[in-house]
Formats: C-alpha cells, sequence, structure tokens
C-alpha cells in the first residue's frame, strides 16, 4: 500500500469494513430474517471500482 494516497486507502479501509458478514447478535435478534449484509463481497469474485 505504499503507492496509494491517503484518499484511496481510506476507500480501503471502508469497503474493507463493509465486507464483514452481519454480526452474530444481529442474526439472533431478528430470529435469522437477516443473514446476510447487502454489501458483503468476497474478494476473489467481485472487484472495487476504486480510483
Amino acid at each position: 500500500m505504499s503507492k496509494k494516497t491517503s484518499g484511496v486507502k481510506k476507500r480501503l479501509l471502508k469497503m474493507r469494513r463493509q465486507a464483514w458478514p452481519v454480526p452474530t447478535w444481529v442474526i439472533a435478534k431478528t430470529k435469522q430474517k437477516v443473514r446476510t449484509h447487502p454489501q458483503q463481497r468476497q474478494w476473489r469474485r467481485q472487484k472495487l471500482k476504486i480510483k
């Protein structure tokens, strides 16, 4: 990451946070109605469009 600008690094960190799965307590609280995260991404299947 040495040649990336700070703005690109911030956007990559945001995407990394968004890629986390739904917490277990949320699944338990909603009685398994919320299982998946709408913005979840798998690093091999979907590439990011960050400039």
